[in-house]
């Protein structure tokens, strides 16, 4: 798993240099092996979480990345859009626009799977930005 740094510095949780850093960093390289014109930016940067999120977007949101205590949590702006045949979503199902999809340390994640998913919005983001 290659290490990507984040474009402004290292999270509050990158000091532990525990799981959830490595498990971040690879759903970065997994985006970018999707998507390599995707855009990451910070935002909703506040004193609790002075680094902000992760958010990931091609022409509008893809997904956005946050670590917690017990998991990492990967949520797809428009997930309940996508198809998900391998049935990765497993948080935020009830929503009308939003899915999300925790990681557990010790998990492994199905990389093609994933890869399928981001690569499922950017094309729902490109047909939204047309049908404009």
């Amino acid at each position: 798993m290659s290490k990507v740094s984040s474009p402004k510095g290292k999270s509050a949780v990158s000091k532990s240099d525990d799981w959830r850093v490595a498990t971040i960093s690879l759903i970065r390289t997994l985006i970018k092996q999707a998507d390599p014109e995707v855009v990451e930016e910070r935002k909703w940067v506040k004193a609790a979480n002075p680094e902000g999120v992760p958010t990931w977007y091609h022409d509008g949101i893809i997904c956005t990345g946050e670590t917690y205590k017990t998991h990492v949590k990967v949520t797809f702006a428009k997930g309940a859009s996508l198809k998900d045949p391998s049935r990765m979503f497993n948080s935020s199902l009830e929503g009308n626009l939003r899915r999300g999809i925790d990681f557990h340390e010790g998990e492994k994640i199905d990389e093609k799977a994933f890869k399928a998913l981001i690569r499922e919005a950017v094309a729902l983001n490109e047909t939204s930005v047309r049908g404009k």
